[in-house]
């Protein structure tokens, strides 16, 4: 099985890494970290590189595609090269999945109009203009072959939910013994149903911090994208 690992410049490490942790140890996995040219690229947070090893041109036909989201999505959304991909692969992929706001970018690529999504907490009003259906009370999302996972680290829940359907329940637990994916939180503030009301602002201060000014700028053009989108096609 072919899995294509999206990858684009500020990406949040965890939202691929985890999940190639998981699939990768799936018997027969072939995962590979695509983009639109090989080579390093600086995820969220500037410390971090990671390798696209094959390009968007030289994987026409995943079996699996999964796009990360990160603090750079809306330049992302913005790219005709992925939109064009993933609108391309996901005619023949058996899984097309998205963690954290990576599946705004699903949206904005048309792959979840008017189909139930999650995704971060932060990002439910952006896929609401892109014409999802937000489930933000869900860790993961199914609709036929498409399934979106919500922030983060709910890209391991998603490996382990992928390697379950695609390979059984036993193998899935073997990966999660194996990696000892036994999360027991020192504290309960994972959601935003349990968290304080001044864990919620720090929380979105901290997100605005990590957010470059330029990321800004191609919003009125998404926005701009979707009224043109919503004139032509009603929905």
């Amino acid at each position: 099985m072919q899995i294509a690992i999206l990858l684009y410049a500020g990406v949040t490490a965890l939202d691929a890494v985890g999940p190639y942790e998981v699939l990768s140890r799936m018997p027969g996995a072939d995962v590979r970290f695509v983009g639109t040219e090989t080579g390093p690229l600086l995820a969220d947070g500037g410390a971090l590189l990671l390798g696209v090893t094959h390009t968007l041109a030289e994987t026409p036909a995943p079996d699996l595609v999964l796009v990360p989201g990160g603090p750079t999505t809306p330049t992302a959304m913005v790219d005709k090269e992925i939109l064009a991909w993933l609108r391309s692969v996901h005619e023949g992929t058996t899984w097309t999945a998205s963690v954290c706001s990576g599946a705004v970018i699903l949206a904005a690529a048309g792959i979840l109009k008017g189909r139930p999504a999650t995704t971060h907490w932060a990002a439910m009003g952006p896929l609401r203009l892109m014409g999802a259906i937000p489930r933000p009370d869900e860790r993961i999302v199914r609709t036929g072959k498409i399934v979106t996972a919500a922030g983060v680290s709910a890209g391991i829940d998603l490996g382990l939910w992928l390697v379950g359907e695609i390979a059984g329940r036993e193998l899935a637990e073997a990966i999660q013994l194996t990696i000892e994916y036994d999360p027991q939180p020192p504290y309960d503030a994972g959601h935003m149903s349990k968290a304080s009301e001044p864990v919620r602002k720090r929380a979105k201060q901290l997100l605005d911090e990590r957010t470059d000014f330029k990321q800004t700028l191609v919003k009125p053009r998404i926005a701009w994208n979707r009224l043109i989108d919503l004139v032509r096609t009603g929905k």
